[in-house]
């Protein structure tokens, strides 16, 4: 079993493959997009399998692949064609966009991809223009008509924004009416690639709740899975649930179990904090495997408390404001 400082056990992996993406949310990057990375800073599939088969050996279980968006990486299905053959992944998992994914939909299921999560923060096509800087609205909306088709787990991701899709989350809610979906509310952070300046939050958990109450005020609590970072609630008749991710307000720390790993080979223990270990740089200077176990349980020893201290402990003491396609979210 991996477990850091604190005795919260790790078995979780998000691995961003890329830092590219093909949207423009205006929260997460500039409108021209950011200086992308050269292709030699980025790991290689090579690289990434590598770095999974040993933390898989060291007590990872579940692998999610994040960007980025991933689709946009070339020849990304082999990859995840050879990670899900991986003896000891029992879980692998996909956040997506969902622009160029439809396609992909009956191989990922075919190679053992067990859930998607897919961005999207509004139902109207106008307001995915507006947030997207895109006109792929159609293109995502496809790509969930195809994965609910193929009986894959879905859960739909909506980042809520004062000014900008507030009307949003009770069409989103009403999803869960017809769908077997969880649509999670995700508190909206700081990390926009200085495209704007963040105001704060505005919409924490409790004001999401609030709202989605005034609406159906017959929504209950229900159980949160080990290690969840959603509160998560139902609507009685509905087929699908709710869930809202203090991600912001950082309640759920305390049971995290998810280190990252960035494009370039940075290893995050925190979201917050601004990486403590680039593992793509040994894996070229050709360290040892068991050299590089001991690297990577030295990190993880060191684990900051919460996201706060992570913040706090930041190098550049100047918050948090890379773009979330670079860490991977």
């Amino acid at each position: 079993m991996l477990s850091d400082n604190h005795g919260r056990k790790i078995n979780y992996l998000r691995l961003a493959v890329t830092d590219r993406c093909n949207l423009r949310c205006f929260y997460c990057m500039p409108e021209e997009g950011l200086q992308w990375l050269a292709r030699k800073e980025l790991m290689t599939y090579e690289e990434m399998l590598q770095i999974c088969s040993l933390l898989v050996k060291m007590g990872i279980e579940k692998i999610r692949i994040t960007g980025g968006e991933p689709f946009v990486r070339k020849d990304i299905m082999r990859f995840l064609t050879a990670l899900g053959q991986l003896t000891g992944v029992k879980e692998l998992t996909i956040t997506t966009n969902g622009v160029l994914t439809a396609p992909y939909v009956p191989e990922l299921k075919k190679i053992g991809v067990s859930s998607v999560n897919l961005s999207l923060d509004t139902l109207d096509a106008g307001r995915f223009f507006a947030i997207t800087g895109r006109d792929e609205f159609a293109n995502v909306m496809l790509t969930l008509d195809e994965l609910l088709k193929h009986d894959m787990e879905v859960k739909i991701n909506a980042v809520v924004m004062d000014g900008k899709n507030i009307e949003d989350i009770i069409p989103l809610v009403e999803l869960t009416r017809e769908l077997p979906v969880s649509v999670r509310f995700i508190e909206e952070m700081p990390f926009n690639g200085d495209n704007h300046l963040y105001g704060g939050l505005q919409w924490d958990y409790l004001r999401i709740l609030e709202e989605i109450s005034s609406k159906y005020p017959g929504v209950k609590k229900i159980g949160d899975p080990l290690h969840s970072t959603s509160y998560n609630y139902q609507i009685p008749g509905h087929k699908g649930s709710i869930g809202i991710i203090a991600a912001f307000s950082r309640t759920f720390c305390g049971t995290c179990n998810r280190i990252r790993i960035t494009p370039t080979g940075e290893l995050k223990t925190c979201l917050y904090d601004d990486g403590v270990l680039n593992i793509k740089d040994l894996i070229r200077q050709e360290i040892s495997e068991d050299n590089l176990n001991k690297t990577l349980l030295n990190a993880i020893s060191h684990r900051a408390k919460d996201g706060w201290e992570a913040e706090r402990l930041r190098v550049q003491h100047k918050g948090v404001h890379e773009s979330m396609a670079t860490i991977g979210g």
